[in-house]
């Protein structure tokens, strides 16, 4: 299990890809995707990289808001994914 650190960097990494602040919507998110997928297409120019980075920047975002519905501040990202080991604090 990731620990809430490594998946708080991920988000904000992928928000940074997406050129995208902490507190954006979901309807934010698609269409910078969008724009941005125009701009990074490799039938347009040869960055091909460049548009793997931006789909899984895309995919990660997409499955946090919408599994769990929260801003992208560390203290949310935190309280979805607590340390590993949490649940052994309220074992018998």
């Amino acid at each position: 299990m990731q620990n809430s650190d490594d998946i708080v960097q991920k988000l904000h990494e992928a928000l940074s890809v997406l050129q995208l602040p902490v507190l954006v919507s979901w309807e934010d998110i698609k269409k910078q995707y969008r724009k941005l997928s125009r701009e990074y297409h490799p039938d347009f120019n040869q960055k091909e990289d460049k548009m793997q980075t931006l789909n899984e920047a895309y995919a990660l975002l997409k499955h946090y808001i919408f599994h769990y519905r929260f801003t992208f501040s560390e203290d949310e990202i935190r309280k979805q994914f607590p340390e590993s080991g949490h649940d052994r604090k309220f074992r018998f």
